[in-house]
């Protein structure tokens, strides 16, 4: 084996949609209401090797917002992205790809989401940046303490 083959290597190699839904089940007659609007907001991110050090990270998310107790609008998406990874150890890998290649992705899926709702003729969301770091470390840790349970 090379000294090369033997150095870490991360490329980008696409940054895709791989799904989008949009629902907007009560207009009109939610634009004539007053605006006053309550967000909830699911996150999730999952990996998959896909070829020989080539994963696939996909970032999802749905967007339900409610206006005066009823759905104004829903939006699912997935963001992924194909990334081509070598030479980490088991540890960096994980991290890599639920915590370095989510944040990658999220900026595009919050740009996907704001243009999807404003194609809707609502007020783009503005969705604030995600500490994926943190999540994974949550993560992590909740696993270790329930491995220390079983």
């Amino acid at each position: 084996m090379s000294e090369e083959q033997n150095q870490p290597q991360f490329v980008l190699q696409r940054i895709y949609l791989k799904d989008l839904s949009f629902e907007s089940p009560n207009a009109p007659a939610t634009f004539q209401q007053d605006w006053a609007p309550k967000v909830q907001f699911d996150l999730n991110s999952n990996s998959q090797q896909v070829g020989e050090n080539l994963y696939e990270v996909v970032v999802s998310l749905t967007v339900t917002v409610t206006n005066e107790e009823k759905t104004a609008f829903l939006v699912e998406i997935q963001q992924a992205g194909l990334f081509f990874i070598q030479g980490l150890e088991d540890a960096q890998l994980h991290h890599t790809l639920g915590a370095f290649c989510p944040n990658v992705l999220f900026p595009y899926a919050r740009e996907a989401v704001d243009n999807i709702v404003t194609r809707g003729s609502f007020p783009a969301l503005m969705l604030a940046p995600v500490n994926f770091d943190a999540l994974y470390a949550d993560a992590v840790q909740r696993q270790q303490e329930q491995a220390g349970n079983a």
